[in-house]
């Protein structure tokens, strides 16, 4: 194969790389923070993220618990895709689930009183 044909084989190969990539899912590449505010008038006792749709749910540390009446938590999100599912569980054992969030245009999440799971 001519040298010329090798150039041409690699600059098509490069442009094409983009392209693919560009398709495949919006991920997060490293760990990010990511805040919840609790505007409930209950206490949430645990904060639960998986893959939008997977129902692989893994806990997030959310200690001491975030009472009711508009606190926050920071936690920090593994690395993944950019839309994830979150699940929190109250005192009374009530659970909101929060489908599709994207959490990479969106750094957090409020809880509303008035929100129903």
């Amino acid at each position: 194969m001519s040298s010329f044909r090798i150039a041409l084989v690699c600059v098509i190969v490069l442009v094409a790389l983009p392209a693919a990539a560009v398709e495949s899912p919006a991920r997060v590449s490293a760990s990010r923070l990511f805040t919840v505010v609790n505007a409930t008038f209950d206490t949430a006792t645990a904060l639960d993220v998986a893959p939008a749709g997977s129902g692989a749910f893994a806990e997030l540390p959310l200690d001491p618990p975030l009472q009711g009446g508009r606190t926050d938590a920071t936690v920090r999100l593994p690395a993944g895709d950019c839309l994830r599912d979150f699940r929190v569980t109250f005192r009374n054992g009530a659970a909101l689930t929060f489908p599709g969030i994207d959490v990479c245009r969106g750094s957090g999440l409020r809880l509303d009183a008035g929100r129903r799971g």
